[in-house]
């Protein structure tokens, strides 16, 4: 009998010896404690320089929030910061005291990340579109070669302009809708008037500038104006106020170039016919950038204290090849492959409002008015 007792006895205590065992989790190989399940959940937070809907730049980075949550597994929050910029520091500052492993904002809050990141070196910032040349020692900033993506879009433009496609009148002029005359919006314009002439040396532009990136009324207003002086295709490069220039095209029967996302397929759902007039848009990638970003600071590879700067090469920008790209003629399509290749090579420099003087800017944009 004392004997089956003492059996017992050994068998209870193994038994309870293995399951305490089984409960003390493994040394990694940096012997710190941990398992796949005991893992922290990443938490990441975008806060937005103004507002989203805006089917463009906005819109893009929000989609990045999406795909970091969907594919990451992560804690995800969105803040829309509005227009009052006067309340973006105390927004940018109370998510700083939070527990976010990475905080992401940029564009015309540019500045202000950077002055926030200073104060709190602990934290991980990502600048998704940075509007300085500046990053803090905690940020990782990314900027997109607008400039070689709008180079495409004044081909298309100059092409479309004097094709025979059906909307195309025997003008020779085209539009830019400008959200207000500054570096960032010229550096689009520039380009563009680049492209245009690359492939229609005669082609005439017309530029105009909203004075706002909020305003579709105003946007839709100006690109009538610009339809009724023989522009029969006009690039949004205005945010929020180029839905504006989309509707006049629609009404008008005319041709547009949407900006930063998709903006055919956005509409397609809601309005077919509105997305048919939309040949392409001139994409940032801000999504995949964005996620891209995260990855890297999960694996532990992310930079900090630098800009890079993204173009046709890292296919960071773009035309969107959608079905309505897709059914331009064939020797329209060729002609911009054949340009990409040789932009993306470099063998083609493409003109930057960056780097051009206001004077310079304005005489290039004078010598193609109508």
């Amino acid at each position: 009998m004392k004997k089956i007792l003492s059996l017992i006895v050994s068998l209870v205590f193994c038994t309870v010896l293995f399951a305490g065992c089984a409960k003390t989790p493994a040394s990694n190989s940096d012997g710190s404690k941990g398992s796949e399940t005991s893992k922290k959940t990443l938490k990441v937070a975008l806060l937005i320089p103004g507002n989203l809907g805006d089917k463009s730049f906005f819109d893009a980075a929000n989609n990045g929030i999406k795909l970091i949550k969907s594919e990451l597994g992560a804690e995800t929050k969105v803040v829309e910061m509005g227009t009052d910029q006067t309340k973006w520091e105390p927004t940018l500052q109370d998510i700083s005291e939070g527990d976010w492993d990475i905080i992401i904002s940029g564009n015309s809050a540019s500045e202000l990340l950077n002055t926030i990141a200073d104060k709190y070196p602990d934290k991980k910032y990502i600048n998704f579109d940075n509007a300085t040349d500046k990053a803090s020692k905690n940020v990782y900033a990314m900027s997109y070669k607008t400039n070689e993506v709008s180079f495409l879009a004044g081909a298309l433009a100059g092409l479309v302009t004097k094709s025979d496609m059906p909307l195309a009148n025997k003008d020779n002029v085209i539009g830019f809708l400008g959200g207000m005359d500054i570096p960032g919006i010229n550096d689009f314009l520039v380009a563009y008037i680049q492209g245009a002439q690359n492939v229609n040396p005669y082609v005439k532009v017309i530029t105009s500038y909203a004075g706002s990136f909020t305003d579709p009324a105003k946007g839709k207003e100006i690109s009538n104006a610009q339809y009724s002086s023989k522009a029969d295709i006009s690039f949004n490069v205005a945010g929020g106020t180029g839905l504006g220039l989309i509707d006049s095209a629609t009404e008008n029967n005319k041709y547009a170039i949407g900006v930063d996302s998709d903006q055919a397929m956005i509409y397609k759902a809601t309005d077919a016919n509105k997305a048919s007039h939309i040949v392409s848009s001139a994409v940032k990638n801000i999504d995949k950038a964005v996620l891209d970003a995260v990855k890297r600071y999960q694996a532990g590879t992310l930079k900090y204290g630098v800009n890079d700067s993204l173009g046709l090469k890292e296919n960071a920008v773009g035309l969107a090849k959608n079905e309505y790209y897709n059914a331009l003629p064939q020797n329209i399509k060729d002609k911009l492959d054949e340009l990409t290749t040789k932009v993306s090579s470099g063998e083609i420099k493409v003109k930057s409002g960056f780097t051009m003087s206001a004077g310079e800017i304005e005489a290039f944009r004078n010598s193609v008015k109508p």
